[in-house]
């Protein structure tokens, strides 16, 4: 693979990751609920779910979820469920004092299950969502060398998408954390849960709206 074919898989594929989806939002939601490391851990458990769709894509899952109607129906409704679960629940969070500032410095009793909770809903959210097994079936061939051993290069490009992953939804993670050290008060935060709460409810009916291409 020439430099210039990856210079251009890494510019599109940061923006294809910098555009808002289900789980940027997940990163968000869990960051504006817990605070910033919380936020951080979310992304830990996305680094997984990316990596283990894209083995299920090149292993053919992707081909077999374009193909197939009721396969891609299936996951759709599983990713899209789930999604809306943890909405809901975020939704119904109370402003507890472990939600306060400061938090994120100082872990409760239960800390180890919270973030056990946050790398599992990461991890899930990000593999049950069809459309990311199917794009990277359809996304990776578009900057590899046909004349090169393939193994390597998609190797590359894999581990190359999963470094990009990490510091751009860090920063999602990091501007929603800045946001909720503004709002101390219980009634903001409250206010806040719901937000996160609907933008993964929204994020699940949207995710229902998914169409094979």
């Amino acid at each position: 693979m020439s430099i210039e074919l990856w210079f251009a898989f890494l510019l599109a594929a940061a923006i294809v990751i910098a555009i808002p989806g289900p789980t940027n939002l997940v990163v968000v939601a869990y960051t504006l609920r817990r605070g910033r490391r919380a936020g951080l851990t979310t992304v830990l458990g996305v680094l997984p779910g990316i990596a283990t769709a894209m083995m299920l894509s090149f292993a053919g899952l992707g081909a077999l979820l374009a193909a197939s109607a009721e396969v891609f129906t299936a996951v759709k409704w599983a990713g899209a469920t789930y999604l809306i679960y943890l909405g809901i629940r975020q939704w119904r969070a109370a402003a507890a004092p472990a939600d306060l500032p400061g938090s994120d410095d100082k872990p409760g009793a239960d800390d180890s299950n919270a973030q056990g909770r946050m790398l599992r809903d990461a991890f899930l959210v990000t593999l049950l969502n069809p459309k990311g097994i199917i794009f990277f079936s359809a996304f990776f061939p578009q900057f590899l060398d046909p004349g090169r051993p393939m193994l390597p290069q998609m190797v590359l490009l894999g581990a190359t998408f999963l470094l990009l992953v990490l510091p751009i939804n860090s920063a999602y993670a990091v501007m929603a954390g800045a946001l909720r050290s503004r709002l101390a008060e219980a009634a903001w935060r409250r206010m806040l849960n719901r937000i996160g709460g609907g933008l993964l409810i929204g994020a699940g009916l949207f995710t229902l709206t998914l169409r094979r291409s």
